[in-house]
C-alpha cells in the first residue's frame, strides 16, 4: 500500500490526478490531498505520504518552500514536481530537493503514470532496505551479546590467542588497546561488604538480564558478561593505561546512578566494583581488584584507585616487562622469552649487585613454578639447592645475567618440548596398539581408550603427526599387510582377507584397487 499526497490548488488537477491513480493502481494506494503550501506541510506531518506530487506556486507557502519543510521531518519522501512554467531554476532547486520528476502542466496521463511507477519503485526499494536493516539489527542483537560474553569469558579465564583479542576488538568495534573491568553485584540487601541472598539474586539477575544489559550500556560504554552466580562482569575500553583523576571521578558517579537505578527498578540492591585501567588484555587482574574493591568497604560504588589494592611499583621499575616475560614462559616460546629477559636485563644493569642476585632467582624460581604448572617438569625438593650458593658466587651483572637466560630456556624448553613429547608419545603408543590390532574390528575409540586420550584430541593430534587421519592410516596399513601376503605367501584370497583386517572379501578387493589401483587377484598374478 503507497500513501500519496496530492498538492496543488486547482481542484481539477486534483481530481484529474485522483482518477489517474485509483484507475491504474486501484486499492495499491491510499489518496489525500491539499491546496494550499501550509495545509500540505500540515498534512505531510500526520498523513507521512511516500510519494508527494507537487505544484511549485501555490497560495501562500510556495511547493519548493513547503517541500524544503517537508524534507525535514520526512527523508524517505518522494517527489513528483509539476509547474505551469518551465523554468530551470524551478526546476533545479525541486531536483537538489530530491524530486524524481518535473513535468509541465498540461500533464500527460502516461507520463504522470511512469513517474509514479518509478516513485513505487524506489520506495519499495527503500522499504526492503529498512527492512532488511531491521533484520540485521535483530540478528546482531542476538550475536553481540555472545562476542561481548566470549571476550569476557577468555579474558577472565586466560583462555586465549593473541590472534582472539585482535579478532573480538574487530568485530566489536574495540579501537583502544586499554580498559577496565567492573563487577554488578546483586542481593537483597547489604550486610557489611557482603550481599544477602546471592542465590535467589542470581535467579533475578537471569531473568532480568537484557534490561540490567541496556541499563549499564545508558551509563557506560563498555560490554557485559553473562550471570556468573549474583554477578555481572561488565569490560569498559579505556582511552589511557591509568585513569585520569576526573575520569576516575565520573565513572564513579556514573556507576552510583547505575546502581540507584537498578535498585528501583528490581527492588533488589546493587553494588558496583571498579578495577584499575590498564591493557585489555591483563583484565583479568582488573576483575579481580574491582572484586577486592568490594570486600574492603561497604561503600555502595569502591573504585580500586581509591583503595590499598594490588602491588605499587617504583615508577622506572619495568612491570611491563615483566608482565611480557611470563607470558611469553607460560606458552613456551623460547626465542621471544630470552629477547624479553635480555631487555629486561639491562633495566638492571647498574643496581647493587646483590638486588639483582635476588630478582634474577625470583624470576628464575617463577618460571620454574609455571613450567611445573605447565606439567612440563617433576618436582623435587633438592633440584635447586645449588641455586643460592652458584649466584653468591658470580660477582659480574654479565655472569648473573647468563645463569638467568640459561633458566628460562630450560623452562621455556620443558614447557614446549613436554607438550611435543606428550602428543609423539600418544602417537608412538597409538601406532603400536593400530599395529598389533589392525587385523581386528578396531575403531578411533579403541585406540584412544588404550592412550587414555579423548578420541577428539586424538583425531587432531594424529593427524598433525602422521598427516593422515585414522581410517586412512588404519586402510593403507592393511593395504600393505595385503600387498605383503599377496606377494610372499600362497593364502587364498579370502585367507589374505581376513589376515589383513577384512571380513568382507569383495569390501576388501574394493578398497585394494581403489588404492593400489588393481585387484588383489591382478596384484599377485602381476608379480
Amino acid at each position: 500500500m503507497f500513501k500519496i499526497m496530492l498538492a496543488d490548488d486547482e481542484g481539477i488537477v486534483i481530481d484529474a490526478l485522483k482518477f489517474i491513480i485509483e484507475k491504474e493502481f486501484g486499492d495499491e494506494c491510499v489518496v489525500e490531498y491539499a491546496r494550499t503550501g501550509r495545509s500540505v506541510i500540515e498534512l505531510a506531518e500526520n498523513f507521512r505520504p511516500d510519494i508527494a506530487v507537487m505544484d511549485i506556486q501555490m497560495p501562500g507557502i510556495n511547493g519548493i518552500e513547503a517541500m524544503r519543510e517537508i524534507r525535514k521531518n520526512n527523508d524517505n519522501i518522494i517527489f513528483i514536481v509539476m509547474s505551469a512554467y518551465d523554468k530551470f531554476d524551478y526546476a533545479q532547486e525541486a531536483m537538489k530537493l530530491g524530486a524524481i520528476e518535473y513535468m509541465t502542466k498540461p500533464m500527460e496521463r502516461n507520463k504522470m503514470i511512469a513517474a509514479l511507477k518509478n516513485a513505487m519503485g524506489i520506495v519499495e526499494q527503500e522499504k526492503r532496505r529498512r527492512s532488511n536493516d531491521l533484520l540485521i539489527k535483530e540478528k546482531l542483537e542476538t550475536v553481540i551479546p555472545i562476542l561481548e560474553n566470549g571476550l569476557i569469558y577468555n579474558i577472565l579465564f586466560h583462555e586465549y590467542f593473541d590472534e582472539d583479542i585482535e579478532n573480538y576488538k574487530t568485530m566489536l568495534d574495540i579501537t583502544s588497546d586499554y580498559a577496565y573491568m567492573m563487577v554488578l553485584v546483586c542481593g537483597d540487601d547489604k550486610d557489611g561488604n557482603h550481599m544477602t541472598n546471592a542465590v535467589g539474586a542470581s535467579v533475578r539477575l537471569q531473568q532480568h538480564y537484557r534490561e540490567i544489559r541496556e541499563n549499564i550500556r545508558l551509563y557506560f560504554d563498555g560490554f557485559a558478561g553473562t550471570v556468573m552466580g549474583n554477578k555481572i562482569a561488565i569490560l569498559v575500553p579505556y582511552s589511557r593505561r591509568e585513569f585520569d583523576y576526573s575520569d576516575r571521578d565520573e565513572v564513579i558517579n556514573n556507576a552510583r546512578e547505575m546502581a540507584r537505578k537498578l535498585n528501583r527498578m528490581m527492588d533488589t540492591s546493587f553494588r558496583v566494583g571498579i578495577g584499575k585501567a590498564g591493557e585489555l588484555k591483563d583484565m583479568e587482574s582488573s576483575y579481580r581488584e574491582a572484586i577486592n574493591a568490594l570486600l574492603m568497604t561497604t561503600n555502595t560504588v569502591a573504585h580500586a584507585d581509591d583503595l590499598p589494592i594490588g602491588c605499587e611499583y617504583t615508577d622506572n621499575y619495568p612491570i611491563e616487562l615483566e608482565k611480557r616475560l611470563f607470558e611469553e614462559v607460560e606458552k613456551g616460546r623460547t626465542e621471544a622469552a630470552v629477547a624479553v629477559a635480555k631487555e629486561y636485563c639491562e633495566q638492571l644493569r647498574g643496581k647493587d649487585i646483590m638486588d639483582v642476585r635476588l630478582k634474577v632467582l625470583e624470576f628464575a624460581l617463577w618460571a620454574e613454578h609455571l613450567s611445573y604448572e605447565a606439567g612440563g617438569m617433576v618436582y623435587n625438593l633438592s633440584d635447586r639447592r645449588d641455586y643460592l650458593p652458584t649466584l653468591m658466587a658470580i660477582n659480574t651483572m654479565d655472569g648473573l645475567f647468563k645463569w638467568f637466560e640459561e633458566k628460562i630456556v630450560f623452562s621455556c624448553s620443558n614447557i614446549s618440548g613436554r607438550k611435543e613429547e606428550s602428543s609423539n608419545d600418544a602417537i608412538e603408543a597409538s601406532k603400536a596398539y593400530i599395529e598389533a590390532n589392525y587385523t581386528k574390528n578396531i575403531t578411533l575409540e579403541d585406540v584412544s581408550r588404550e592412550v587414555n586420550i579423548s578420541s577428539y584430541y586424538l583425531s587432531r593430534i594424529f593427524k598433525e603427526e602422521t598427516g593422515e587421519n585414522f581410517i586412512d592410516y588404519l586402510t593403507n596399513l592393511r593395504i600393505e599387510k595385503a600387498k605383503e601376503l599377496l606377494s610372499t605367501t600362497q593364502y587364498s584370497m579370502k585367507e589374505i582377507c581376513s589376515m589383513s583386517g577384512y571380513s568382507d572379501p569383495n569390501y576388501f578387493s574394493k578398497t585394494f584397487k581403489k588404492n593400489v589401483g588393481v585387484t588383489p587377484t591382478e596384484y599377485r598374478e602381476g608379480k
